[in-house]
């Protein structure tokens, strides 16, 4: 069975809610988390119907194939209340679109788009009093699915679960972003999985993240695995450019993320005028820029910070500053999308989906 109703989703209710221990002014980022969770079970080749459960941890087996092989894909999603407490998503089924081109990659069954929306909207119905409305803040959703069938045969499991769990969180200030543009190591390569929210790519981007704050830098730049020439990515974020009164960023392949913020932001751009130019940027460009003064911006793009203004970055033993600017399409950027998540604007895209 692939369609479900909302209606059809069993909802166990939590008899001890930690709701009134929770100080939402005071909201680290994903680290308090909700009172129920969707579950979803694959076994004897079908999903099961998904359910809302209270949050609980889950017992595995040591021989589950996620601990030995890795097949793990995530997605990164929020809710948003208005200030009339209407909630709503923002381009769901892009997270559900691209979930499945995830999990298809790693050899995991897809998710039917009826178990993965459907069990959403029952799971923010059950937690709709966990979406924080102070500024900047928003209810966090972390759909995921992995291996849990056992055994040490490395071939695909033959079970999988599907979890939404969900975490209050505060606004995500980054401050003053400096980075290190990489020359050794990669983040994903030709052929692989780069495209994919594998779990094993922010595993294997851990090690270079830390040597470059070890140098004072607080995140890296990737740039292509061959000849590390091009700017691809900003550490588990997508990467905006900004030349003169272009913006840049870097089209997606097998080795970079179609970010769902990436790509509203280059439609947003687009439609407040801003000339926007989607090509290969070699970081030897990027270096002359900030050289003759044409470097103006770069920030990262993302669900968590939306956009992360980025303030320097080193190369080859050199450190270059950017100006800080009175107007920055940074900030027409941000501004512009986050009234449309929290519903203070029009939505001329078509983007905004309220939870009824």
């Amino acid at each position: 069975m692939t369609h479900i109703l909302e209606a059809d989703i069993s909802v166990e209710l939590t008899k001890n809610s930690k709701l009134k221990d929770i100080d939402f002014n005071n909201l680290p980022f994903g680290k308090v988390f909700s009172d129920h969770m969707l579950l979803c079970q694959y076994k004897d080749g079908a999903w099961n119907a998904p359910k809302v459960v209270p949050y609980q941890p889950i017992t595995l087996d040591p021989s589950a194939k996620i601990f030995h092989y890795g097949q793990s894909i995530f997605e990164g999603m929020k809710a948003y209340k208005d200030k009339d407490s209407n909630v709503f998503l923002f381009r769901p089924l892009e997270n559900w679109k691209r979930f499945n081109i995830s999990s298809k990659r790693l050899a995991i069954p897809e998710i039917p788009e009826a178990y993965f929306m459907e069990g959403l909207k029952a799971l923010l119905k059950a937690d709709k009093d966990w979406i924080p409305t102070a500024p900047g803040s928003a209810l966090y959703i972390r759909p995921f699915v992995f291996a849990s069938g056992n055994g040490f045969h490395a071939s695909p499991s033959d079970e999988y679960l599907f979890i939404i769990a969900t975490a209050p969180s505060g606004a995500y200030f980054s401050g003053k972003v400096t980075v290190a543009i990489e020359e050794k190591y990669s983040r994903s390569a030709n052929g692989g999985v780069g495209y994919a929210k594998a779990g094993g790519n922010y595993a294997g981007q851990f090690y270079p993240t830390q040597l470059a704050i070890e140098k004072g830098y607080n995140q890296v730049v990737w740039t292509d695995d061959t000849s590390h020439e091009y700017i691809e990515e900003a550490g588990a974020m997508n990467i905006f450019v900004r030349i003169n009164d272009t913006l840049i960023t870097a089209p997606t392949s097998d080795r970079i993320l179609d970010g769902i913020t990436r790509k509203s932001l280059i439609e947003i751009a687009k439609a407040e005028g801003i000339e926007v130019d989607v090509r290969k940027l070699k970081v030897s460009e990027l270096v002359e820029a900030a050289k003759n003064g044409s470097l103006k911006e770069m920030f990262g793009s993302g669900t968590a910070a939306v956009i992360s203004p980025i303030s320097g970055f080193g190369y080859q033993g050199t450190d270059y500053e950017l100006p800080e600017l009175e107007t920055s399409y940074a900030k027409i950027l941000k501004t512009r999308i986050t009234d449309i998540q929290y519903n203070r604007t029009e939505d001329p895209f078509g983007w905004r989906v309220k939870i009824q």
